[in-house]
C-alpha cells in the first residue's frame, strides 16, 4: 500500500487533465474485465434505469469505470496538495447558503459521488467539518487516512462504529457535518424506501439527528468538469425534518436522486445499493 501511496504522489505533481486522461485509459480497460465489481454494476443499473436500453447502461457504466479509476488516482491531490491548489481544483457553487447559516448547527447531505473526499477537504477549508469514516484494517493506513482528511487542522473524523453521538457533540460545538447516508448498511437502524424506484433500506439518520441538534440541512454534490470539479451547494430543505421518519427517508433519497441524474456516471454504482431486501424478496446480485 505505501508504494500505491508514492505513486499517488507522484501523480499529484501532473496537471488535472493528464491525470484524467491516464484514469480513462485504465478505467476502460478495467470496464473491460469480467469482475465481481462489472456484475455489480450491470444490476444497479439494470433496477434503477429500467427504461434505458442494454446498450445504454452498458455505455453509462463504462463511463463510470472511467470516472471512478479518475477518482482514485485524483486522492495525491487530495492528500498532497496545498490549500491554494485545492480550491483551483474544487470550486464551490452555492457557498453562500452555507455563509448565510453561520451560527446555526448544518448538516450537508452529501452522497456517494466521485470526488466525494475531495469535496469534504475542500468544504473544510470554509467551515469546521466533521464526518464518519470506515476504519480500515490496515493499522497503517487507517492512520494515514485519518491524518489526510484533517491535514488542514479543520475537521474532525469519527469512526463508523461509535454511532451518531460524537457528531452530534461536534455539531453542537460548531463543526459541520458531511453525511453521506446513501448506502446500505443492512436492517438495521433502516427502513425500505423508494431510491431510483426500487425499494432499498434507507438509514434515518438524518432526520433524527437534524432534529436532535435542530439542524439546516444543505444538499450538496462534487460536479467533475474538464478541469477539476465543482462542489455545488444547493439551499436548505424546506420543512424538513418532519416527525415522519418514512416520509423524511424518501424525500431524502429523492433528492440524492435527483443530485444523480444530472450525472449518473458519477454516482457510486459498483456498490450493493438493493441488497438488504424486504421479507420474502430475493437477492439481486446472486448469479
Amino acid at each position: 500500500m505505501k508504494l500505491v501511496v508514492g505513486l499517488l504522489w507522484l501523480l499529484s505533481w501532473l496537471p488535472f487533465r493528464a491525470v484524467s486522461a491516464l484514469g480513462w485509459l485504465i478505467g476502460n480497460l478495467v470496464a473491460a474485465m469480467p469482475t465481481a465489481r462489472r456484475h455489480i454494476g450491470r444490476v444497479n443499473l439494470k433496477l434503477a434505469l429500467p427504461d434505458w436500453t442494454p446498450a445504454a447502461r452498458r455505455t453509462l457504466l463504462r463511463r463510470h469505470f472511467v470516472a471512478m479509476v479518475q477518482m482514485l488516482l485524483e486522492y495525491g491531490y487530495c492528500w498532497f496538495s496545498s490549500k491554494e491548489r485545492l480550491k483551483r481544483l474544487m470550486r464551490i457553487e452555492g457557498l453562500e447558503h452555507l455563509r448565510a447559516l453561520e451560527g446555526r448547527n448544518v448538516i450537508l447531505l452529501a452522497a456517494h459521488f466521485t470526488g466525494l473526499d475531495l469535496a469534504g477537504v475542500r468544504v473544510s477549508l470554509e467551515t469546521p467539518v466533521a464526518g464518519f469514516y470506515s476504519v480500515q484494517k490496515d493499522p497503517w493506513l487507517d492512520a494515514f487516512f485519518h491524518a489526510k482528511r484533517t491535514r488542514f487542522d479543520s475537521g474532525v473524523m469519527f469512526a463508523r462504529h461509535h454511532g451518531s453521538r460524537p457528531l452530534l457533540r461536534a455539531l453542537k460545538d460548531g463543526y459541520r457535518l458531511y453525511y453521506l447516508p446513501d448506502q446500505d448498511l443492512g436492517h438495521r437502524d433502516s427502513i425500505f424506501v423508494p431510491f431510483f424506484g426500487v425499494p432499498a433500506a434507507t438509514i434515518t439518520g438524518l432526520s433524527r439527528m437534524a432534529t436532535m441538534a435542530n439542524a439546516a440541512v444543505l444538499p450538496c454534490y462534487p460536479r467533475r468538469d474538464a478541469d477539476g470539479y465543482t462542489l455545488v451547494i444547493e439551499p436548505p430543505l424546506e420543512n424538513f425534518p418532519t416527525a415522519d421518519l418514512v416520509a423524511d427517508a424518501t424525500r431524502m433519497n429523492a433528492v440524492i436522486e435527483g443530485m444523480a441524474r444530472p450525472q449518473l456516471h458519477q454516482y457510486f454504482w459498483l456498490h450493493k445499493r438493493f441488497k438488504s431486501r424486504p421479507p420474502g424478496e430475493a437477492d439481486f446480485y446472486a448469479k
